[in-house]
């Protein structure tokens, strides 16, 4: 199973649009829409952020009652957040009008907005963006790119992958191809525990909604919550995954080795859309990862690798290509977890290059023009052994610039 090119109109009967709806940006497009040609099965996870946005109310009780939906009509600008009735009125009113267009109910429609915390949308321009965006659905790859460009706000790249997997045929004869494609948006306010992020999966896989949800709900857990970029949880992040059943796969509806397979393409096109979300933060020209291993938990190796990305400090010595590892040692021991400082040891790791960093409770003599070669890399990783168990995690982050203030101190202008 491998990565491809493709996005939200990889998969069977999947189709997009995208058009300039002037909900807040000139002369850009900035609402997408995407369709199913028949009723998907529908899972989602959404932010852990106490105040949540009106999509984010309004998809959550689909995906928790229903769990059915069939289009997704997404605005970037203006969040919907902080709007109280009004916000969530405007969500119901954008469904129905999207409802009648496409000849399907108002609560098979989901949403999703992003942008500026406060103002109201505008009605009339989301009605009439919605309208155009029926029209101009198509299956092409180019319209699943459109779309993946019109949900962006501060991101510098549109972010779409897809893959394909054999499982076996509904018919009992052989093996169909299922595809599972995606796009995401998300560049600042971003932090573990879902962030500034809208994440859109589309699979022509048949599989039941309650396993669906189940692999979705496990997957996020060490892809989009192990990102972080400024440690600030949003108040819109939303993954949404449809499945219309088009690959005419046996269904899924035990955790089989068909199950397993669903859940590795699911593990494999959220960690790259995450990996394409931490490497386009805000201002940033690096992306980090950091990998703990040999960790005692599971969680205990989240919780570690989340420190070090998550760290301004760290994020700081990057930017400025310094090898101060003591910065990545204060994160570990700050994070939580119980260690022996002694028994643990830290890597930079390049393409071509290893430095050790720190071994035996101590800082290492290192050669420092390797270690700049290393961190002048376009991806600097980190590597911490624990020597305490078998479990192990991966988070990524950027680098802190000057230009993630300078984006940030004036971002509702």
């Amino acid at each position: 199973m491998n990565i491809s090119e493709g996005g939200i109109t990889s998969a069977r009967g999947f189709l997009a649009a995208s058009c300039e709806a002037n909900i807040k940006y000139k002369g850009r497009t900035d609402m997408a829409m995407v369709f199913s040609a028949a009723p998907c099965a529908a899972a989602g996870v959404f932010t852990s952020n106490q105040v949540k946005a009106a999509p984010v109310l309004w998809d959550r009780e689909i995906v928790n009652t229903s769990g059915t939906a069939q289009a997704v009509i997404v605005n970037s600008g203006i969040a919907n957040a902080a709007t109280g009735q009004a916000g969530l009125d405007l969500c119901r009113k954008t469904a129905e009008a999207a409802g009648a267009i496409l000849k399907i109910p108002a609560k098979s429609v989901l949403i999703g907005s992003t942008g500026v915390i406060g103002p109201l949308l505008p009605l009339d321009r989301l009605v009439a963006g919605t309208e155009k965006l029926a029209a101009a659905l198509s299956d092409t790859p180019e319209a699943g790119t459109a779309a993946s460009k019109a949900i962006m706000t501060t991101d510098t790249v549109n972010k779409e992958c897809a893959v394909r997997f054999e499982l076996p045929a509904a018919s009992g004869e052989g093996t169909v191809t299922v595809t599972l494609g995606g796009m995401s948006k998300g560049s600042g306010m971003i932090h573990p525990n879902m962030c500034t992020m809208l994440a859109y999966l589309a699979t022509d896989c048949a599989v039941d909604r309650r396993l669906l949800q189940k692999a979705v709900a496990e997957v996020v857990k060490d892809t989009f919550n192990m990102i972080s970029v400024d440690g600030d949880t949003s108040t819109n992040d939303t993954l949404l995954v449809l499945a219309n059943g088009l690959a005419c796969n046996q269904p899924i509806n035990t955790e089989d080795e068909s199950y397993a397979l669903l859940k590795e393409a699911l593990f494999n096109v959220c960690r790259e859309l995450a990996m394409k979300m931490a490497a386009d933060g805000e201002g940033a020209t690096h992306l980090v990862e950091m990998q703990v291993v040999n960790a005692d938990t599971k969680e205990n190796a989240r919780i570690l690798a989340r420190a070090v990305v998550s760290s301004s400090l760290v994020k700081a010595m990057i930017y400025g290509k310094d090898a101060n590892c003591g910065r990545i040692l204060c994160a570990l021991g700050y994070a939580g977890p119980a260690f022996d400082p002694s028994a643990i040891e830290l890597f930079l790791e390049g393409k071509e290059e290893r430095v050790i960093f720190y071994t035996d409770g101590r800082v290492q003599e290192f050669d420092e023009d390797k270690a700049l070669n290393i961190l002048s890399e376009p991806t600097v990783r980190f590597l911490c052994d624990m020597h305490m168990g078998n479990q192990e995690a991966t988070a990524w982050g950027c680098d802190l610039t000057y230009d993630y203030v300078k984006i940030n101190g004036d971002y509702r202008s």
